[in-house]
């Protein structure tokens, strides 16, 4: 549970920064999103899903 919570802790530091560092780059990042094929953004989740447990399985092996 500990791990759980601290993943979670790690997501919010992170996306806290892109906001308070990027706000402008977030922003026109929103506008892009509807025009990227939906088969892209897929691809790119599963791409990040697959390496977020590399690393934990690396870390963690």
């Amino acid at each position: 549970m500990d791990d759980l919570l601290a993943g979670i802790a790690i997501f919010l530091i992170i996306e806290g920064l892109a906001y308070a560092l990027a706000p402008r780059f977030l922003v026109r990042m929103a506008r892009l999103l509807p025009q990227i094929p939906e088969d892209q953004l897929r691809l790119l989740g599963l791409t990040a899903i697959t390496t977020g447990v590399a690393i934990v399985w690396w870390v963690r092996g």
